[in-house]
């Protein structure tokens, strides 16, 4: 497991222009061990944050508002975003008379869910699932609905039934992938929905052999070991990858100037389990006195590109710069004088 759970969607580069573009980078967004999340290796939050563990009784479903709408700042945020998202995304088909066979073709619900993490330890792997679906709302005729959490490897599926030994959840059941393909009829068949944790880019041909025997059964995707960008690489996998819906993502971007450097965040989370229609986001602090603060700077209706972020930090820059404003207030000061419009 040498890739880091952080690094979906990171990248450096340096590239030289009029503008005397220095250097940008999409840094993995960090949640340190006491529930923090920082860039690289520097804070961007306050280490004041208070930190507030998550207790099994919560009640989730008091909304994606307007606040959820925005990036989390803790661990436990973020784990409370993706929980509720999910559980409601995952209740309309659950629920459809479409899910329980009336109809034929029916389009099988894929999903996909990104948390990062500061590492890719078993450990933290186990403990992001573990307090993702303790207790998720989810229900299916006024049942708790029967996950199976398919697992990359036998010591991951060990670790976590570790995990889950300190709060039993008997809707919950783990198996690793290659029992899995092995057709463990015994479990896939109890499942009603199915999760492949943390998969690797090697065991793709195995997810989708898995996820079209589980047909019509909801699956999701949570933190998998690729890039967006690497997605294109993969042939005929890449048009399956292509029919997972995100639902939940966030990743922290930096870009830096000759004379400035600032942070942001590319965030998508929808809201009340209404897939369709959600877009990406693209939030940046605000400078001077409201520095720290985050502002959506633009929105992209499909996953926007590296290049196609890494435009939107350039061209905020250089609007903002005290460079080009002074070379904007020359040109307009020439133009009042010999009355010609730029």
């Amino acid at each position: 497991m040498a890739s880091n759970l952080l690094k979906f969607n990171v990248g450096t580069w340096k590239t030289v222009n009029p503008l005397n573009r220095k250097q940008t980078l999409i840094s993995p967004l960090l949640f340190s061990r006491d529930h923090h999340y920082c860039y690289s290796n520097n804070s961007y939050f306050s280490s004041s944050f208070s930190h507030k563990p998550l207790t099994p009784s919560l009640h989730i479903h008091s909304s994606l508002s307007s606040s959820n709408s925005n990036p989390p700042t803790t661990k436990d945020e973020a784990i409370l975003q993706a929980k509720t998202c999910l559980a409601a995304t995952l209740e309309k088909p659950l629920n459809s008379p479409k899910f329980a066979g009336k109809f034929k073709k029916l389009k099988q619900p894929k999903f996909q869910v990104e948390i990062p993490l500061i590492d890719d330890s078993s450990t933290s792997i186990s403990q992001l699932a573990f307090d993702v679906f303790i207790n998720i709302p989810t229900k299916r005729k006024g049942s708790t609905v029967k996950i199976t959490i398919i697992w990359p490897s036998s010591k991951l599926k060990d670790e976590a039934i570790e995990v889950f030994q300190s709060h039993p959840l008997h809707n919950i059941t783990h198996v690793d992938i290659s029992a899995a393909k092995g057709g463990d009829a015994r479990i896939l068949n109890s499942a009603e929905v199915a999760v492949f944790m943390a998969p690797e880019s090697s065991q793709l041909s195995v997810v989708k052999i898995v996820s079209d025997s589980l047909y019509p059964k909801p699956v999701v995707m949570f933190n998998p070991r690729w890039g967006f960008e690497e997605e294109s690489e993969f042939g005929e996998l890449s048009e399956f990858l292509r029919s997972f819906e995100v639902i939940y993502s966030f990743m922290g971007l930096e870009v830096r100037g000759v004379l400035s450097k600032r942070k942001g965040v590319v965030f998508k989370c929808v809201r009340d389990g209404v897939v369709s229609g959600e877009k990406w986001s693209v939030l940046v602090e605000e400078e001077e006195e409201d520095k720290g603060e985050l502002k959506v700077v633009s929105r992209f209706k499909t996953r926007p590109s590296i290049g196609e972020v890494e435009n939107v930090l350039y061209n905020l820059m250089a609007i903002n710069s005290p460079i080009t404003k002074s070379a904007k207030f020359l040109r307009d000061l020439i133009s009042n004088v010999t009355g010609k419009k730029n």
